[in-house]
């Protein structure tokens, strides 16, 4: 590589964010002001830098469980219309300022119902709330579209309840429908009629899997419940045999994972912060991105990670040497694994995604 990426020059390139949970990527002064203004006692501090250094030390146990606990915190505070609408817009006009173009931001709509909102009331203030984003950032000569992936909990049981709603306000910016948590004892096979559902409806869904638990639960999302896309899918190395010459072989999963293009949303340094990864240099990402499955670099939860995109793809440049036409592979993969219709992700690719790295290539070489 001829040239160091910088964090700067990275910030500029246009970029697809596939992995964002909206209830972790708060800003903490935000969280404080919410706080204030519902009565919620429960913060460690209300001091938003000590908030931001609580969050991260937190997230960074090693454990999935302890990890998702953090959440408490940005949940209490999400209960009401106006601070959804607010969460939101800030969620956009932060993406945008990371150079961002299109985002899928995944939330609960079950986890925000202890202020009385029903499960519209509480779609309708975010989606209201993207919106209000989106003309910001255009305001500031940003242009970012955003879509939404409505989650059900594994451990609850409304999945095929949020599933409905993904369907009916999918022509109102809902992109489709994950569902999310701690992996075991909880296997997406208890929500198959919810992913039936779905399929029926010609909609679109990712599932998290093979973060916390290893294969059978990439199996499962798959061959069972037709997942479209894997929330993170670290595990599938699991299934890739390397010898000491660096020839890797790969299982039969492994092999369909990369011969069906099964899009896999890895988030680097969350998978480090919850143990599914050693070290940022030792992410499995290296090894899959070499071995051309459609990988694609996320962010998972930008307040617990302490990250950006940005950031993101800044460290993977840093351990595996990564350049311009690296962080384009990853950014066209992402683009072609959104939840939007063939035509409007062919016009982002051609007319923002590669002039945009184009430029910023021949400017640094």
């Amino acid at each position: 590589m001829s040239h160091q990426l910088t964090l700067d020059q990275i910030r500029r390139a246009p970029k697809v964010l596939l992995h964002d949970h909206l209830d972790g990527g708060l800003r903490p002064a935000t969280i404080v002001e919410l706080a204030d203004a519902v009565g919620y006692q429960g913060l460690p501090t209300k001091d938003p830098d000590e908030l931001a250094v609580w969050f991260a030390e937190a997230a960074h146990s090693g454990s999935l469980e302890r990890y998702l606990e953090t959440f408490g915190h940005t949940v209490a505070v999400m209960q009401t219309r106006d601070a959804l609408v607010r969460v939101a817009a800030e969620c956009a006009e932060d993406l945008a300022a990371d150079g961002i173009v299109y985002a899928e931001v995944r939330y609960a709509p079950e986890q925000h119902l202890e202020g009385g909102l029903d499960l519209d009331e509480v779609i309708l203030a975010v989606q209201e709330g993207f919106r209000l984003g989106e003309e910001r950032a255009a305001a500031q000569g940003r242009s970012i579209r955003m879509g939404t992936l409505l989650t059900a909990m594994r451990h609850a049981a409304r999945s095929r309840e949020i599933a409905e709603l993904a369907v009916r306000y999918r022509d109102h910016g809902v992109a489709g429908f994950d569902i999310a948590g701690a992996e075991a004892g909880h296997p997406p096979t208890r929500h198959l009629d919810a992913f039936e559902y779905l399929r029926r409806e010609n909609a679109h869904f990712t599932i998290h899997a093979g973060e916390a638990f290893g294969l059978p639960s990439i199996w499962e999302a798959l061959q069972w419940c037709g997942a479209d896309r894997l929330g993170h899918g670290v595990r599938i190395v699991d299934d890739i045999e390397t010898d000491t010459e660096g020839v890797s072989r790969l299982g039969r999963l492994a092999n369909y994972v990369r011969d069906k293009r099964v899009p896999l949303e890895m988030c680097p340094t969350s998978n480090v912060q919850t143990g599914a990864a050693a070290s940022i240099e030792k992410h499995p990402i290296g090894l899959l991105r070499q071995l051309r499955f459609r990988v694609t670099v996320n962010t998972d939860n930008r307040l617990q990670s302490a990250t950006t995109l940005s950031e993101e793809f800044a460290k993977l440049a840093d351990a595996f040497g990564y350049d311009w036409d690296d962080l384009q592979w990853f950014t066209v993969n992402a683009m072609k694994s959104a939840f939007l219709p063939f035509d409007e992700r062919l016009a982002l690719i051609n007319g923002q995604i590669k002039p945009g790295f184009a430029r910023l290539k021949w400017a640094t070489e």
